[in-house]
């Protein structure tokens, strides 16, 4: 297990003082995880905590044979689902195969990600590739009735039915949804899809280690034994109420340190392209757990070096109101080595015989060093590489130093109340039975 938190770039903004003082409110946050306290906001969603040890072996087998099934009969994976019904995987897939797997697959269908928006754009686009190649279908939906799956999957399902017989059209649905109840569940009892289940007690945003992000990444031609071993591996690690051996907790610490001190908004950074969408996860994971009650720290997120010509200006003058949390790695994915060339245009023979992750190292270093410079509090999280081990390990890390913010910061971490208020307004204004009342007081306002 190799994911370290390094601190030395945080300056005169976190101190040994304030460490100390803020680790009483830790030591009450791991109580409130793993006491079963009732008092705990949110503890009927406590499930993930433990989840790498005592899942469902029996799904997790059927969710194996599924994914074999999957990528022997289908060109194309077509996942259906939104928030955390699909960034964990689409973020797994990216992290540890390539930001390009549709391009660079072989071995395992392409997978595209639906029903996370409504633009009538994307989904033609991803209908026509499907109506000329075998496909399946994994819809996500603990209830069913989640208005853009819900359009997705309604699409889609009639491809597969008009594409081909009853029978084999149903064969090819994986419906990931409640155990018990529920309009997704009804309709796959009746029609006799495969089923999996989005746990009663994981929240969605914690779900990428449920069916719920497993069946997508197994598909991916991805380990899942060695993601959930990493994970396992982490759930011991990270549950020690002590900040100077846990950096699970100390992270959780010095996020709050930062956010009293003024800092309010968080950028996720690496230096892979491959992590563009890990940094999508931990925004929704963050941004929906901790920004409530008028409380919470921003979430951002960049690539750099890419990124550096575009917010570089910004986050070395701009205001002090944020600090970086980046992502390095040890071991590249694969190594490219600079040549030497013998007219030199360019100026980079000096660069000879260099592997190009040391190129990006030195990035890093010059980077860490004048944001710093700048007033730019820096938090390194280090890993040895882009793998399953690693990436069981990092979704258990933030999760759970999320869970401990949250209750730092005096929120329930595991409800999401203010994403409801888009849902009735637009349901009101699309014309949904029941809403009269609202359409006609939203249309007063857009008049």
């Amino acid at each position: 297990m190799s994911l370290k938190l390094n601190s030395k770039y945080l300056g005169s903004f976190v101190s040994e003082e304030a460490l100390l003082a803020i680790e009483p409110e830790v030591k009450k946050a791991h109580s409130l995880l793993n006491e079963n306290n009732a008092n705990a906001a949110g503890n009927d969603f406590h499930g993930w905590i433990s989840l790498p040890l005592d899942y469902d072996r029996d799904e997790f087998a059927r969710i194996k044979q599924s994914a074999k099934k999957i990528m022997s009969d289908s060109e194309v994976l077509v996942v259906i689902g939104i928030g955390g019904s699909y960034l964990g995987a689409r973020a797994a897939i990216e992290f540890v195969k390539s930001k390009n797997y549709n391009l660079t697959t072989k071995n395992a269908p392409k997978i595209f990600f639906v029903g996370n928006s409504i633009s009538p754009t994307e989904i033609s686009e991803i209908y026509s590739i499907c109506e000329n190649c075998d496909f399946s279908v994994n819809v996500i939906s603990k209830s069913g009735t989640t208005t853009e799956p819900a359009i997705a999957f309604r699409v889609f399902k009639g491809l597969l039915e008009k594409k081909y017989a009853a029978e084999e059209a149903a064969s090819r649905i994986y419906v990931t949804t409640d155990k018990a109840k529920g309009t997704l569940k009804s309709l796959a009892d009746r029609m006799g899809y495969e089923e999996f289940v989005v746990p009663d007690d994981v929240g969605g945003r914690y779900s990428v280690l449920t069916a719920v992000g497993l069946l997508p990444i197994a598909c991916a031609g991805i380990d899942i034994d060695k993601l959930m071993s990493g994970a396992a591996n982490a759930v011991e690690k990270y549950n020690i109420p002590d900040i100077s051996v846990n950096d699970c907790y100390k992270y959780a610490a010095i996020r709050n340190i930062l956010y009293r001190a003024g800092k309010k908004v968080e950028m996720f950074v690496s230096y892979e392209p491959d992590f563009t969408l890990m940094n999508e996860w931990f925004k929704q994971l963050y941004g929906e757990s901790e920004g409530k009650e008028n409380k919470g720290i921003f979430p951002s997120s960049a690539i750099y070096s890419t990124d550096l010509h575009s917010l570089g200006q910004y986050v070395q003058e701009g205001e002090r109101h944020l600090f970086e949390t980046v992502f390095m790695f040890n071991e590249p994915k694969t190594e490219l080595i600079i040549e030497a060339d013998e007219e030199n245009v360019d100026g980079l023979n000096f660069l000879a015989g260099k592997g190009m992750s040391y190129i990006n190292r030195k990035a890093f270093e010059g980077t860490v060093l004048a944001h710093t410079d700048g007033g730019v509090p820096n938090i390194i999280i280090e890993a040895d590489r882009m793998d399953e081990e690693n990436l069981g390990e990092m979704i258990y890390f933030f999760e759970k130093a999320c869970a401990v913010s949250g209750y730092i910061l005096g929120v329930n971490p595991f409800n999401q109340p203010g994403v409801e208020s888009y849902k009735k307004n637009m349901f009101a204004l699309l014309g949904k039975p029941g809403y009269e009342e609202l359409a006609d007081a939203l249309k007063a306002r857009l008049d």
